[in-house]
């Protein structure tokens, strides 16, 4: 295992997501990439409409600074990568682009009603991956 990528927007599953991706890229002396992807709001005709502004990308890119830090603090090369869009869509690319062996995220329970509606990014994720996806609980 070379490259793992964890998606994480700053919540206490995403923390535990990265404690995780930590403890596993240690015992393979693997390289993290962090990707923390702001979402944009869809629009009312086609296409997607502006940044959400209770989610802007400054705070996305505050916590992956901070998560980068504390990677670097335990001895591991780490990458950051903010994105902007569909979180499930730009982690899938980001996967695909740095030939990801792995992909860690945290998940928030979502209901059968949201789960439905596609609105799990986890379970978005697992099911594009092109690679193995640890979701944790």
């Amino acid at each position: 295992m070379k490259t793992i990528l964890i998606g994480t927007d700053g919540t206490e599953q995403s923390e535990r997501a990265v404690d995780r991706a930590i403890e596993i890229a240690l015992a393979f002396r693997a390289k993290i990439l962090v990707a923390s992807i702001a979402p944009v709001l869809a629009s009312a005709t086609r296409g997607l409409g502006g940044i959400d502004p209770v989610d802007p990308p400054e705070e996305h890119e505050a916590y992956i600074n901070a998560v980068v830090a504390r990677i670097k603090g335990v001895g591991l090369e780490v990458e950051p990568h903010l994105g902007i869009g569909d979180p499930a869509r730009a982690i899938v690319d980001a996967a695909t682009e740095a030939e990801a062996d792995l992909i860690v995220l945290g998940t928030h329970e979502r209901g059968l009603i949201e789960r439905m509606l596609g609105l799990s990014v986890s379970g978005a994720v697992a099911r594009h991956a092109p690679c193995d996806v640890l979701i944790v609980r």
